[in-house]
């Protein structure tokens, strides 16, 4: 690596690490210049293991050591900032220290993603970027193989979405699907049952659905406020919905999600 030290908040060579608080900037920026962002070592570790490539790294003097270690023996230039310049140029105070600005690799087809799976999650236009997280972190936790994102669903790889997956979006194989109808042929083309998770009259309780599981299992879970689109409800050959009390219909996307992936694999 190349060990830089930096002091000027205006270097144009900081310009990756500019500004990230804004939601709107970084959903712009990280598509169209193949970058996202990775916070802390850990997530940066994740990353790079599995098999992502850094563009360069922000980190405070603090943890010069901890991300040597990480990417001491690639080509990639590291900044060193005190902490003022890193708080000015990204907007917030950078409590974990270190900052990567990562390549984004190119994404599996949605066939690659399933090959081999029994489990598969499936993100139907949940937008929050924490919710999307959460559902990664349970995803990788409880014993998901794969995770599909709609088209319009929040991007996993948005800070975000990292920080709070604790970069297990690094080891959930994923992609986007890019056709709905052509992403349920290949799921029943390779065997799995698509289980979507709503409130139905018909829908099966989940502790029902899971003591005669299907060898291969598709869930599907919906937005935070509208729940699942009706092509999506259409689409599935199973209605699954979690028994509630106290007045409570649902819960969030991503607990929905954790207590349904432990069933199935309880």
């Amino acid at each position: 690596m190349q060990l830089l030290r930096v002091t000027d908040a205006d270097d144009r060579r900081l310009d990756d690490y500019r500004g990230l608080t804004d939601v709107a900037l970084r959903n712009v920026r990280d598509p169209s210049s193949g970058l996202y962002i990775a916070e802390s070592t850990k997530v940066i570790a994740r990353a790079v293991a599995a098999g992502h490539r850094p563009r360069s790294v922000l980190v405070q003097e603090r943890r010069v050591e901890d991300i040597r270690e990480i990417v001491g023996a690639l080509d990639v230039p590291v900044y060193v900032v005190p902490d003022e310049v890193a708080e000015a140029v990204t907007g917030f105070a950078v409590h974990r220290g270190t900052i990567a600005s990562m390549h984004r690799p190119q994404l599996p087809t949605v066939r690659e993603v399933i090959d081999g799976a029994s489990v598969v999650l499936i993100l139907e236009n949940v937008g929050d970027h924490t919710n999307v997280g959460a559902a990664f972190r349970a995803a990788a936790g409880l014993g998901a193989d794969a995770v599909l994102v709609s088209p319009r669903g929040a991007d996993p790889l948005y800070r975000r979405s990292v920080r709070v997956s604790m970069g297990t979006v690094f080891q959930v194989p994923w992609t986007r699907i890019m056709d709905w109808d052509a992403a349920i042929a290949d799921l029943h083309l390779a065997g799995f049952d698509i289980a979507a998770l709503a409130l139905s009259d018909d829908a099966v309780t989940l502790d029902a659905y899971a003591a005669d599981r299907p060898e291969r299992v598709a869930l599907v879970m919906g937005s935070e406020g509208d729940g699942l689109s009706r092509t999506a409800i259409d689409s599935a050959d199973t209605v699954v919905t979690i028994p509630m009390f106290g007045g409570v219909d649902s819960l969030n996307v991503a607990s929905a999600a954790a207590v349904a992936l432990w069933a199935l694999k309880a």
